[in-house]
């Protein structure tokens, strides 16, 4: 993922953790993609002041996530949500070919049914 996803990312998980103008900067920077002067002008700071107080803000989201790994453990819950999803529709799709028992048609789309639940969680 490029640093900028990934900082923008990070911001989901830890932007309500930072100080209300670190929000503020990091928001403007990643989510309305505004350039330092143009934030610089709105926050009525230095260019420089923007630059450094998105450093921080990056350096302090980075250490939370090597130290918490929530935004790493989301990733890896959805992305197994997903191959479980792909894993049962995969037996749908063998059972109809093959064995066209109900029973497992029925489990496998059991299964999909509660991996989206949690998707959606």
């Amino acid at each position: 993922m490029p640093k900028d996803m990934e900082i923008a990312w990070l911001f989901d998980f830890y932007g309500d953790m930072l100080t209300e103008k670190q929000r503020q900067v990091v928001e403007l920077y990643y989510e309305e993609d505004l350039s330092l002067a143009e934030i610089a002008e709105n926050q009525h700071i230095t260019r420089q002041g923007v630059r450094d107080s998105l450093k921080r803000a990056e350096a302090q989201m980075l250490e939370m996530e090597e130290r918490l790994q929530l935004a790493g453990r989301f990733r890896a819950v959805r992305d197994g949500i997903d191959a479980i999803c792909a894993a049962a529709q995969n037996i749908r799709v063998v059972n109809e070919r093959q064995h066209h028992s109900p029973e497992i048609d029925e489990q496998a789309a059991r299964i999909v049914a509660l991996a989206e639940q949690l998707r959606e969680r």
